[in-house]
């Protein structure tokens, strides 16, 4: 009965899921229809909605961009790819263009029908790029002339019509170039590793890849930096996203206990026992209760003064810059999800904070006014001498003009998945609420941008590995809103929290040392300085070849020069995870219900107290710490904003 009632659209969708979980060779493959297709989340496809006519081209289009994810589950290994993947942008397009052009050649050159359907899909994103009407040399879409240079040798198919006469202009050049690495393609089709280093070969020859990185070794394979399975199909394409992941990065454990002993002999440690560790060893992180690491009780421990090796390598980045308007949007849509659920609790939270900051503003009246509120108590004037106007008034709120708040939000690997969607629904009703009552609100987000060092790791192993050289890794500061942005601009920004990739390691003396500098620089006179994280600071690179409390103990430090000598006022929030052994003023939630009580009542007590007084000169603890090659940790505009505060509390 339920057969006869079923529509030609359901009949297609339940075939279509079918033939790509066959095609993948998967079969707990999920596959749903959205408006938000194309995407593809591990073991999750999402198409879009077929048309009603199913006979258009747009059908075969949909079966085309199945075909693409099942092909991209079955041949492609994520892990392998991210060992070989150029560090330039220009180099990095290319080398996931011509991936993606050997996984879809597999499937054309198996069955006919995959072939016709990614053809389908090739020439409506021809279209959609405009490729047909490219016209600037210049600017030539390399990564694209390639792909379909790559799948003319592998498959035999010319490009389409639209594209060729692109492809012809710049066909004699990179003949000439790579031709000889370009025929070696075909041969290595089955062997992705092969396949890849040709791929970077073929990059060279084309001069771009002026940052193609060291390859990994296999037996490094999961020290390296390698994202999971591709999420999303962002075009039409099919290209598989480019992230740097952090799906083959296990969670190190951020809470492991180390004692005094284990920390010195962590400091002798070779670099080479940070390459050897056994992957087994990394502990994935939970949702549930992490250890806590143990009290640093002997603060006299010989240990060099913290520096920084190499910060030729940091950077300081807005967050629409790390990922495409299109993908942004897509995020915090999954993100509003999120807070659909909750908007009860966002909403009483949002209130009673309102109520809380309006209740303690200073309210005034003018009066004599031409218009406003009829001034009862001077209408005796009026019956005494009928010809005087009429009073009125004009009541008048003091905002907290004075104020500005700043959220330093942990982008950690181990804050992935429950604790970072809490974090940024924090920031989100944080920001909105504060913003309602005049108080201006920044927030920013620190992490690495790579897995266990990056380029400064490899700066220090050029170097001859010198002792003691301090923190190796690369700072990646974040700005989701500046203070003087409003929050109808940056709300979208937040959905960056929800990237796949995004979230690695943390420093987070450093990042207080950033947020403080950028706080301490405001004209407001009281300024706020909240952190969300779950934990202690955790670099592998930093902490194999340092002793094993090297970014706790600087983090400690910082802490304390903020909450002492800084007129900035420091609180914490922990998610999951109890930071009041760092922070002086520090709250602990577990989960987004809980908002609606501590958070109100620790964000409302700050303005129940006096502004912090200041306090003569600054620390030189939070002066950006010295380096042994490179520049200097932080910019000279940092050292400059330093120096002006100094002068200030002066």
């Amino acid at each position: 009965m339920s057969n006869k009632a079923e529509s030609p659209t359901e009949v297609f969708k339940r075939a279509l899921a079918h033939a790509a979980r066959s095609l993948a060779e998967q079969p707990d493959l999920e596959v749903t229809f959205s408006g938000d297709g194309p995407q593809l989340s591990g073991k999750h496809a999402i198409l879009p909605h077929p048309p009603r006519d199913l006979s258009g081209k747009e059908t075969t289009r949909i079966r085309g961009l199945a075909d693409q994810m099942a092909l991209r589950i079955s041949h492609h290994d994520e892990a392998a790819h991210a060992r070989f993947r150029p560090q330039s942008a220009q180099g990095k397009a290319v080398y996931e263009a011509v991936e993606q052009a050997r996984v879809e050649a597999i499937g054309a050159n198996a069955l006919g029908g995959v072939r016709a359907n990614l053809a389908a899909v090739l020439e409506a994103n021809i279209e959609k790029k405009g490729l047909s009407r490219f016209d600037d040399a210049a600017a030539a879409p390399m990564a694209d002339i390639l792909a379909l240079m790559v799948r003319e040798r592998l498959t035999g198919d010319a490009p389409p019509d639209a594209a060729r006469m692109l492809v012809d202009r710049h066909r004699a050049e990179i003949e000439a170039k790579a031709g000889a690495d370009l025929d070696r393609l075909a041969g290595s089709i089955e062997d992705q590793a092969a396949f890849a280093r040709v791929t970077r070969a073929i990059i060279t020859d084309l001069e771009l890849g002026e940052e193609l990185g060291e390859e990994t070794d296999a037996s490094d394979e999961g020290d390296a930096e390698a994202p999971e399975t591709p999420r999303d199909i962002q075009d039409e394409s099919g290209e598989g996203e480019d992230q740097e992941g952090e799906g083959a990065e296990p969670d190190r454990d951020r809470s492991t206990e180390r004692d005094t002993e284990g920390a010195e002999q962590e400091a002798a440690e070779s670099d080479q026992d940070l390459d050897a560790e056994d992957s087994d060893e990394e502990v994935e992180m939970g949702e549930g209760e992490k250890p806590a690491r143990p009290e640093i009780k002997d603060p006299g421990l010989r240990e060099p003064p913290y520096k920084v090796f190499t910060a030729a390598h940091d950077e300081v980045v807005d967050a629409e810059e790390l990922c495409d308007a299109e993908e942004l949007t897509r995020l915090r849509a999954y993100l509003d999800q999120q807070l659909a659920s909750l908007s009860n609790v966002v909403s009483r939270l949002a209130n009673r904070l309102q109520r809380r900051l309006l209740a303690q503003q200073n309210r005034s009246w003018t009066f004599d006014l031409e218009e406003g509120m009829l001034d009862v108590a001077r209408l005796t004037r009026v019956i005494i001498d009928p010809t005087a106007p009429l009073s009125f008034k004009q009541e008048e709120d003091t905002e907290f003009r004075d104020t500005v708040v700043t959220l330093l939000i942990d982008n950690s690997g181990s804050m992935r998945g429950r604790p970072i969607m809490v974090a940024a629904v924090c920031a989100d009703i944080l920001a909105r609420t504060l913003e309602r009552c005049g108080v201006k609100t920044e927030i920013l987000g620190f992490t690495t941008r790579a897995w266990k060092g990056g380029q400064a790791r490899e700066d220090w192993l050029k170097a001859g590995k010198p002792p003691a050289p301090g923190r190796l890794n690369d700072l990646r500061h974040i700005v989701y809103k500046s203070a003087d942005a409003p929050w109808r601009r940056a709300r979208k920004n937040l959905g960056l929290m929800m990237r796949e990739g995004l979230l690695k390691e943390n420093i987070d003396g450093e990042a207080l040392i950033w947020a403080h500098h950028r706080i301490i620089g405001r004209p407001e006179q009281r300024r706020i300085l909240m952190v969300i994280s779950d934990g202690a600071p955790v670099d592998d690179s930093t902490l194999s070849v340092n002793s094993g409390h090297y970014l706790e103990r600087h983090l400690r430090t910082v802490i304390s020069e903020i909450e002492t000598h800084s007129p900035v006022e420091l609180i914490a929030i922990g998610i999951g995870h109890d930071v009041r052994r760092y922070y002086r003023r520090a709250v602990t939630i577990v989960d987004v219900e809980q908002l609606g009580g501590v958070i109100t009542e620790q964000l409302a007590s700050l303005f129940d107290e006096e502004p912090k007084a200041a306090v003569r000169g600054l620390s030189a603890t939070l002066q950006p710490p010295p380096t042994v090659q490179g520049p200097s940790a932080l910019s000279a505009a940092r050292r400059g904003a330093v120096r002006q505060a100094a002068e200030a509390l002066r």
